[in-house]
């Protein structure tokens, strides 16, 4: 069977209208680029493969990313994982470059590759200006993956850089999604957005994932509990991973709202039926391309777009719902894959998830 999204089946997630592409790049200028790396099969071999693996990018607006730093903050819900550099977004309220997610044992290989990207974008990068911090997220594939190989290198971060494009990104078993799990189902990318009326603002919310994260029991589907009618094929191998949640808005919102924002994005995640288990590390990153502090400004004081905070609910709840549909549109995404030692992740079943809701009435 085509592997098609949520909405495509007639599943609609929440009362707010998507954008053209139902995905975080209907903010404008955020750009997302995947590579996927997929070598091997059968045994593993520590260091050798198989691989199932890749990098992911978020390139958060079209200008200068260096020089026009956009307002962000972030969430962790649980802390059983990392993300680089959110010590200093969090004292700073900016986010200085890309965002790039990827297995947990290739963080520093990520690192140090955005890093020589980054170095060739701007010159003047450690010599006549600050230094850089890269942001870096990460989920553990080891289920599938030979994690040990860190197989992850440089060229396979700036491909993802590189060819990072606005439209609809590829989901599930893609780039950092690769390797990862969601709900003992094949998890990995997933993407959605929503657009506000004029009433609201008419501002867009787009939501990026990369899922590795629940036990099956807990699936819920526009709360319907469907992993609980869906206890066959289970995955081999169920590691408690993690989630990474990229949040967009072009809303003019200040770090103390995309704070807030953040946290609604966790209610968007808990209405997949997560609980933020013990072993899950849970992050969420929020960001404003509208809002934007120019390094070369000098001014003593700057005058900064901000939306009144007593007008964002609006944006909160589209914030939830698109984070919650992303990652449904993974799991329908993704493809059975085979990974090392013949570990599987098996397929969302898409007609027997149909059945399910369509009792429930979930259906358009």
């Amino acid at each position: 069977m085509t592997r098609k999204r949520a909405r495509d089946w007639g599943v609609k997630i929440g009362v707010h209208n998507p954008g053209v592409n139902n995905a975080i790049t209907d903010v404008e200028g955020v750009r997302v680029g995947h590579t996927t790396i997929k070598q091997g099969d059968g045994a593993l071999k520590p260091g050798s493969g198989p691989v199932r693996t890749g990098v992911t990018a978020i390139i958060p607006h079209a200008g200068d990313i260096w020089s026009a730093r956009v307002s962000a903050a972030s969430f962790v819900l649980n802390g059983n994982g990392s993300v680089t550099g959110l010590d200093w977004m969090s004292e700073s309220g900016l986010l200085e470059g890309p965002i790039l997610l990827t297995n947990t044992l290739s963080v520093g290989a990520v690192y140090d590759a955005v890093i020589s990207w980054m170095l060739k974008k701007a010159p003047e990068l450690g010599i006549t200006d600050d230094t850089y911090l890269p942001v870096v997220g990460e989920c553990d594939d080891s289920a599938l993956n030979d994690i040990r190989g860190r197989h992850v290198k440089e060229e396979h971060v700036f491909k993802a850089l590189d060819e990072a494009q606005s439209g609809t990104p590829a989901e599930g078993a893609v780039g950092a999604g690769t390797g990862m799990s969601c709900y003992d189902f094949k998890g990995g990318i997933g993407t959605a957005s929503r657009v506000l009326s004029k009433e609201d603002g008419g501002y867009t919310v787009g939501a990026l994932v990369n899922c590795n994260h629940g036990h099956r029991g807990q699936l819920l589907i526009d709360g319907v509990p469907v992993g609980r009618s869906l206890e066959t094929e289970m995955a081999t191998v169920h590691r408690e991973g993690s989630i990474c949640i990229i949040v967009a808005t072009d809303a003019p919102l200040s770090p103390t709202l995309l704070k807030r924002l953040a946290k609604r994005a966790a209610l968007g995640l808990a209405r997949t039926g997560a609980v933020a288990n013990h072993g899950s590390g849970d992050f969420v990153i929020a960001f404003s391309t509208t809002r934007k502090l120019d390094r070369k400004d000098e001014s003593a004081v700057l005058n900064l777009p901000e939306v009144n905070m007593d007008c964002v609910d609006p944006l909160f709840e589209a914030t939830a719902e698109a984070v919650e549909e992303a990652v449904i549109n993974a799991l329908f995404m993704a493809e059975t894959t085979v990974g090392r030692d013949g570990n599987t992740a098996h397929e969302l079943p898409v007609d027997a998830t149909l059945r399910v809701l369509k009792l429930h009435g979930r259906l358009i």
